[in-house]
């Protein structure tokens, strides 16, 4: 009984000194919010889908809003005007991250150039993984490896289309990303491309996803964090730990080879890494590798195959969409045929429903969450010190001042609209802008048209069990990122060349 009046009591005046520290707060002059409750705050408007939720909210009371999540000031930025502000003219303010407690499990957080401060050791992390993933000149070296993945993907459905087997579409995707990286990192498929073996991955990268996007009460209450009173990062520990376990043996197996004196003939990223941690331990080691490599298959895989399933999604709702991007494809392309990376730019209507699909459907719909190293004044407004941003790139992309009937699926929009996903266009940020921009960009902009202008061209499409495609479902499931409530689920066509 007496531990228990003590930590109640502990818990007490945490609060009220919390509290006092807000009502100083208060008196700056903040954005304006909705009614704060005692203790909670705003925590109950959040809802269970926080994108839209705060996009509601900001109707009522403007780009910049202020609400109180728990003991956490939070700031949430629904324009593109105040979000250029954010990423370009006070980039550096806003430029630390908010770490969620569930990252730190495993000290992911201390080592992934995600979640790192901007300095020495992020800049060399995203140095090495541009470099050896994501530059321009790597990408074109691995273009090989890519379009034989899409060949893969091609023939999975192909043999789908004759057994009469439904595709899930984003499973379907999610291997072809998944072996898309494991062949650059490890030179190897992981998965079996012809058959439905990676949804263990998938569902791990995918509770990572909600552990690390949905409300956890620590992270607003950090008196409650030795408590973990949700479970939330003991889970993600039980995550992480299993996906830095498969990864771990990959490196360990490349580290023996290379070790036994026997020639290692590899030019992928793991030798690359390798041969950095030889030279310099102070810039690699293998712990940097598994928490770089947990960062690109969690969040590579998750981006591009979530984008092609809400892009197939969109395209199989519209069927004017569905007949203008096959009359493009059979016109320039070739009826049936796949894809080349070299065909996405002689084909502008496909690249329109790329953007609409980001733009739409942001893969993280709240990008990831920034904090204020010190008070610092925005659009007019105090922002105080350790504030946590949120900028709402689903509603910046629904924003009717810039788009016009906004919540319409409508590709043409791009066509005379120099407007693109880059980061230098703040009215279409699916992947953030500024420093901190996703370096995965590149890659996904590669992939997604390629592998959806392939099942477009080769196949036609129907639903499972008959239903009509204008009753397709849109509904959310939400984390970090935002996937398909229920799986796109449908059958393929050979298309008679």
């Amino acid at each position: 009984m007496d531990v228990i009046i003590i930590v109640l009591s502990v818990m007490l005046a945490y609060v009220l000194v919390k509290h006092l520290l807000l009502s100083r707060d208060r008196g700056k002059n903040l954005p304006p919010g909705p009614f704060q409750l005692p203790i909670i705050g705003n925590l109950t408007n959040l809802g269970k889908l926080p994108h839209r939720s705060l996009a509601k909210l900001s109707q009522n009371y403007g780009p910049i809003m202020h609400l109180q999540l728990g003991r956490v000031t939070t700031i949430v930025i629904s324009s593109s005007a105040i979000a250029q502000q954010v990423f370009q003219k006070k980039g550096r303010a806003f430029s630390r991250r908010f770490i969620p407690d569930s990252l730190c499990a495993c000290d992911h957080s201390l080592y992934s150039f995600v979640w790192l401060p901007i300095g020495p050791q992020w800049r060399n992390l995203r140095k090495i993984s541009n470099s050896n993933l994501f530059s321009a000149n790597k990408l074109d070296a691995n273009q090989h490896l890519r379009g034989r993945k899409v060949n893969e993907l091609i023939a999975y459905v192909q043999k789908c289309s004759q057994t009469g087997d439904a595709v899930d579409i984003g499973r379907a995707a999610f291997r072809t990303s998944f072996n898309l990286l494991s062949n650059t990192v490890f030179s190897k498929d992981m998965v079996d491309p012809y058959q439905d073996s990676a949804q263990e991955f998938k569902d791990l990268a995918w509770n990572i996803m909600v552990e690390a996007g949905s409300p956890n009460l620590v992270d607003y209450f950090p008196v409650l964090k030795k408590m973990d009173p949700q479970g939330v990062k003991r889970r993600m520990t039980g995550y992480f730990q299993k996906v830095i376990k498969m990864l771990d043996g990959l490196i360990n197996e490349r580290l023996a080879l290379k070790g036994s004196g026997t020639t290692v003939d590899k030019t992928d990223m793991l030798d690359e890494l390798i041969n950095i941690s030889q030279v310099n331990p102070n810039e690699m080691d293998k712990i940097l590798m598994e928490h770089l490599f947990v960062d690109i298959f969690v969040a590579g895989t998750d981006t591009t195959s979530n984008t092609v399933e809400w892009g197939m999604a969109e395209i199989l709702r519209s069927t004017e969409t569905m007949m203008k991007v096959k009359a493009e494809l059979r016109h320039l392309v070739g009826k049936g045929v796949i894809l080349e990376e070299g065909d996405i730019y002689r084909l502008p209507f496909l690249q329109c429903i790329v953007r609409e699909t980001l733009r739409l459907h942001p893969p993280f719909p709240l990008l990831l969450p920034r904090q204020t190293e010190e008070e610092t004044e925005l659009n007019g407004y105090t922002i105080p010190k350790n504030s946590q941003v949120l900028v709402n790139a689903w509603a910046i992309g629904r924003d009717p001042v810039s788009w016009k009937n906004p919540s319409s699926f409508r590709p043409e929009r791009f066509l005379d609209s120099e407007v693109d996903v880059k980061g230098q266009d703040f009215e279409l940020i699916p992947f953030g802008a500024g420093i901190r921009i996703c370096p995965g960009l590149p890659l996904v902009m590669r992939m997604v048209p390629v592998m959806l202008g392939s099942l477009i061209n080769c196949f036609d499409w129907e639903l499972e069990g008959g239903i009509p495609l204008n009753e397709l479902d849109m509904e959310e499931k939400c984390g970090l990122s935002v996937a398909k409530l229920h799986p796109l689920r449908v059958l393929a066509t050979s298309q008679v060349v």
